[in-house]
């Protein structure tokens, strides 16, 4: 067998081009929350505006964001075994134009006609498979240009982005939804003529979206990205896609520290994956008493949640920037906010005003970038290079198959029973499994060195470290 030659040592340009890399990918990624926030008010508002559809809209909101997330799922282990055969910039590249085109299309079918809800599930699960492709190929590649010791930065630096988009996203995508209804109020001509036509402007808000995915596959195109080699695959016994597939399995399976860790991500993830299902209805319902005395609106009040968790995400993402998080011990970074969260989950669905809520929604924002960019730092550390994209797709599917169960449970429960009811007890739940995880000698094994990863195919009995 061929021996492996080395990855090249990530330096300072390798730096430069991750910074290019991420402020690409920070656009592309404020257009996503353009389209997350339009389709929800699409739904809430246009769909479905009257109360006795209250189980309609719980139905289509879970019903869109599962297809997402089965979607990314199901297309993980094979998305992540080609991003360790093929070049990632280039499956970058094409999983952004490929975004682009989504969107576009889904643009013309909303202006021409009003699309049935199965056709907006197709649409999700769509972009949910586009997108592991684009997340295999894009988290393997950053790790390669970033020194060990600025890995907490960087993620604390991608984890800043998605919270900048939260924060960003609502208040632009309101502004574009009313912007045919303000120029109806006038006389209108020219450009607002053609704005005036259309009932909201939603697909303001998906052009701007594929618009943003245009430009990030443009700043893909000029970069230079390290492709870490991969010997085995120019060996006598090459090994095929499906045990490339499997890879991550065996590679997760012998190591208990990583996958014990990975099973309470699986159990905080089922209890907070339907956010996006619940908090649509949490302001529609256990809300609207408040709402209608201060005179606020649903979209207002929705945007000022999005608004709040984003926040906090913003500023738990700067913490770990500035600081670089744990430097040792970094699983304390993970479980110490995850029991925070757990607590402020819970109390947001029994504040019972849109302020005590939108705090509590912000203090889980502000764990939420902090736990996860130690974890991600914990994995980067510990899997060599060139076999992230195989165990990272593994890796992904064990943490996160509890969230479509999660959506769906929402969809079926919110439909009779309180919304605020579910935040609590779900925060509850959260707030017991990570302390009891704070005990678990297993879990404070993580900082240990990993072992050599067996190769792919090899039937040895699984081991931990």
């Amino acid at each position: 067998m061929t021996t492996p030659q080395p990855a090249p040592v990530p330096d300072a340009g390798h730096w430069r081009t991750f910074l290019w890399l991420w402020g690409s990918q920070a656009l592309s990624v404020l257009g996503g929350g353009l389209t997350g926030f339009a389709l929800n008010i699409y739904l809430t508002q246009t769909r479905f505006p009257l109360d006795s559809q209250r189980a309609e809209l719980a139905q289509a909101l879970s019903l869109t964001a599962l297809g997402w997330t089965l979607a990314a799922l199901a297309g993980g282990p094979l998305a992540g075994a080609l991003a360790d055969r093929w070049n990632r910039r280039r499956m970058m590249l094409t999983c952004d134009l490929l975004s682009a085109l989504l969107l576009l299309a889904l643009t013309a079918v909303i202006v021409l006609s009003t699309p049935p809800v199965w056709l907006l599930v197709v649409f999700t699960v769509l972009q949910g498979l586009v997108g592991t492709f684009h997340s295999s190929a894009f988290d393997t590649s950053y790790s390669a240009l970033v020194p060990r010791d600025r890995l907490p930065r960087a993620n604390g630096m991608m984890q800043t982005i998605w919270s900048l988009s939260g924060l960003l996203s609502p208040a632009l995508a309101a502004l574009l939804i009313g912007l045919p209804a303000l120029a109806r109020r006038g006389d209108p001509s020219g450009l607002t003529a053609w704005l005036a036509g259309w009932t909201d402007g939603v697909p303001l808000a998906l052009l701007l979206d594929a618009g943003s995915f245009v430009i990030a596959a443009a700043v893909v195109w000029r970069l230079s990205l390290p492709n870490p080699p991969r010997a085995d695959l120019n060996a006598a016994r090459r090994p095929s896609l499906l045990a490339d597939m499997t890879f991550g399995w065996t590679y997760i399976l012998a190591r208990r520290p990583l996958l014990n860790l990975l099973l309470t991500f699986a159990v905080v993830n089922l209890m907070t994956s339907a956010l996006g299902v619940l908090h649509p209805l949490l302001v529609r319902f256990t809300l609207a008493g408040d709402l209608k005395a201060h005179g606020i609106g649903t979209e207002t009040a929705l945007a000022t949640l999005w608004t709040a968790m984003s926040a906090g995400g913003l500023i738990g993402g700067l913490l770990v920037s500035t600081t670089g998080g744990l430097k040792r011990r970094r699983v304390l970074g993970v479980l110490g906010p995850m029991v925070l969260a757990g607590a402020l989950h819970a109390l947001s669905g029994v504040a019972g005003t849109l302020t005590l809520t939108a705090l509590c929604i912000a203090g889980f924002g502000i764990m939420t970038p902090i736990m996860n960019a130690h974890s991600q730092s914990i994995w980067q550390s510990q899997v060599p290079t060139h076999m992230q994209g195989r165990v990272f797709s593994v890796r992904r599917l064990i943490a996160q198959f509890t969230s479509p169960l999660s959506t769906a449970a929402a969809g079926l429960l919110a439909a009779t029973h309180s919304p605020g009811a579910l935040l609590l007890w779900t925060g509850v739940v959260m707030l017991i499994v990570s302390a009891a995880q704070l005990l678990n000698p297993v879990l404070r094994r993580l900082d240990d060195p990993a072992e050599p990863a067996p190769a792919p195919g090899d039937a040895r009995p699984a081991m931990t470290p």
